[in-house]
């Protein structure tokens, strides 16, 4: 049964250079369409699949904030006649860009119950965001978070990036600072991915994206980690980095493998053991759900062994790593039962630590991720 819940807002005043989330340039794209089918989305999803106790909802995007105001309280309205959140218990998350969200739609994010807000920075040079193709500048960041704060919005994550073409340990190590001076009490940082469809992408095949060597890369991300931890964050995942109680609770939906709602176009979403992709292209979605149908381009039903392979290495990104009393009650066997071959080879390779209470990663394997999920990927 589905925790949390998903929207997608794919539209956005400018494309990213890295970006390959689904997104469209929000000029003359038809938004109230949109809106009204992702309502009945919503409501045929509820229907299908209906819930209990929703802890968290996250509007992403694209970049929900490219909304114009009337278009932001439609779709506000949505969520809440949808889900009737106790905001007193749910953690109700929106993407944000400095560049778009100014005064008047943070009132109204604040006037519909939204408790936390996820700020798109990557980073704080004015160049770098140039070459990433970002609206904003380092100076809209502090405007927007002094204006959020002086709303009652405390809940604020900064998002910054590494491994970035151009960037230097010393510019990353100056964002990290500015980041912490702002007070935030979550950041979350990701190295870079080049992927297919993006103009980086582009330029990397054709030799002109200068990025960051592996060392260097590290060298960042060693950097990120001993800093948040001497000001107080605690790493409880990989890329992200809270204060006491400032936990992301969607991220740890994800992390934890639980269930939750995708809606929109493009979303992806996990219910009844199934995960599920909807159609990408706008016209596509709005003419599915006039049909009557649900928005689906594929549906996989999950096997029991993909399902314990998915507990494993999802919940090794978290710090506490995977519980095994939880995976016996999920799954009715030891965990030390299917995956012994595994664990006992990254305990050898020191990348792991297995207790009487859980598996997780060791500092090395922090460092090392990629490497050790692979390894639960592909049961016989």
């Amino acid at each position: 049964m589905a925790k949390a819940v998903y929207i997608h807002i794919p539209f956005c005043e400018q494309i990213c250079h890295y970006c390959d989330f689904n997104k469209f340039l929000i000029e003359g794209q038809p938004v109230d369409d949109y809106l009204n089918a992702m309502e009945n989305e919503t409501k045929r999803l509820i229907k299908e699949h209906p819930f209990e106790n929703i802890t968290s909802i996250y509007i992403g995007g694209g970049t929900p904030t490219a909304l114009n105001e009337k278009q932001l309280e439609r779709m506000l309205h949505i969520v809440q006649q949808s889900f009737q959140p106790d905001l007193s218990k749910v953690e109700y998350t929106v993407e944000a860009n400095p560049a778009v969200t100014d005064r008047g739609k943070l009132g109204i994010l604040k006037k519909a119950g939204v408790n936390r807000l996820s700020i798109g920075v990557q980073a704080f040079q004015d160049d770098l965001l140039k070459a990433l193709n970002r609206t904003h500048r380092s100076a809209d960041v502090i405007k927007m978070i002094e204006t959020a704060q002086q709303y009652g919005l405390e809940d604020l994550s900064i998002d910054l990036m590494f491994g970035l073409p151009g960037q230097t340990l010393e510019m990353f190590q100056d964002s990290v600072q500015k980041a912490l001076h702002l007070n935030v009490p979550h950041i979350s940082a990701y190295s870079l991915q080049i992927e297919k469809q993006t103009v980086f992408f582009n330029r990397q095949r054709s030799g002109k994206l200068p990025l960051p060597g592996e060392d260097l890369e590290a060298d960042m991300f060693e950097y990120l980690i001993k800093s948040m931890k001497l000001n107080g964050y605690t790493q409880y995942e990989v890329s992200n980095f809270g204060r006491e109680g400032y936990e992301s609770k969607h991220n740890l939906v994800y992390w934890n493998n639980d269930e939750y709602y995708g809606i929109g176009a493009g979303a992806h979403g996990y219910l009844s053991q199934n995960r599920y992709q909807n159609v990408k292209p706008l016209p596509h979605y709005i003419r599915k759900i006039k049909n009557g149908e649900l928005p689906l381009r594929e549906q996989t039903h999950l096997t029991k062994d993909e399902r314990m392979e998915e507990e494993v290495f999802l919940g090794l990104r978290k710090m506490e790593g995977v519980s095994k009393e939880t995976f016996y009650r999920k799954f009715s066997i030891e965990l030390e039962d299917v995956f012994s071959e595994q664990i006992r080879k990254l305990v050898q390779r020191e990348l792991i630590i297995s207790t009487s209470e859980s598996i997780r990663l060791t500092e090395r394997g922090t460092f090392l991720g990629n490497e050790v999920f692979q390894e639960f990927i592909g049961l016989d």
